[in-house]
């Protein structure tokens, strides 16, 4: 299955209009609230040979959050083939974005990239949450590999990836995952931050909170299950999430 959503954020008289808000099934994209939108599974999956996209643009002065309204759960495809979601996001100056879905579960015998750029304006604000399960309950996962690049006034201020699964050798040992279940990252690009970045922290045994080169902070957390992981990350949202 191919599929493209697509919103686009403006500031207009009286807040944010989406000017543009389109979708296809699997990806449902639901206007939830003044400057919120929802993506709705209209499938099950990400399944073995699906390849999805999104796009999401932020003009200047605008505000937009994307949320979930459930977890995505990779499956295997009857061709045996990989599934692939990208995830294309521009933020102009003065635009703010908060990508907040819910998390990506790695059934067994998936074979699933996840792929997202952020490309931020000098200027621009973002909150981009990340969280993976490896497995449902009692399960080994299936491989999944989730890339991120953020981008800010033409300089990448963050390159990660996290691998889990039978092809991602070690990815439960103690340089990756220590043997948790689940694992998430929150960045935070703050304009404010440009001459004062916040302070490292411990936010627990296997959580931190730590600043970038940038107006910027990454939180990273692993643990038994997405309850503990989500904590630690939700100590870090801005009070306007």
């Amino acid at each position: 299955m191919r599929a493209t959503a697509r919103i686009v954020a403006v500031a207009g008289r009286g807040g944010t209009r989406l000017v543009t808000m389109r979708s296809e099934p699997p990806l449902v994209l639901r206007r939830t609230g003044p400057e919120t939108a929802h993506l709705v599974g209209g499938a099950a999956g990400p399944l073995g040979g699906d390849r999805l996209r999104v796009e999401v643009e932020v003009g200047p002065g605008a505000r937009l959050c994307l949320r979930a309204v459930a977890a995505s759960l990779a499956l295997p495809g009857a061709s045996g083939g990989a599934s692939l979601l990208e995830v294309a996001a521009t933020v102009a100056a003065g635009g703010h974005l908060r990508w907040l879905p819910e998390p990506l579960i790695a059934a067994r015998g998936c074979d699933h990239v996840g792929q997202s750029t952020v490309e931020l304006a000098e200027g621009a604000a973002l909150v981009w949450r990340e969280e993976l399960v490896c497995g449902r309950h009692g399960e080994q996962p299936g491989d999944a590999r989730l890339e991120t690049t953020v981008r800010y006034a033409g300089g990448t201020i963050m390159r990660q990836e996290v691998a889990v699964g039978p092809r991602a050798a070690g990815w439960d040992g103690p340089a990756v995952l220590g043997g948790g279940r689940a694992t998430g990252s929150l960045l935070v690009v703050d304009p404010a931050w440009a001459d004062k970045p916040p302070e490292p922290a411990v936010l627990g045994p296997s959580a931190a909170w730590m600043p970038l080169v940038g107006p910027a902070a990454l939180a990273t957390a692993t643990g038994a299950d997405l309850r503990e992981v989500r904590a630690a990350l939700d100590e870090c949202l801005p009070d306007d999430v």
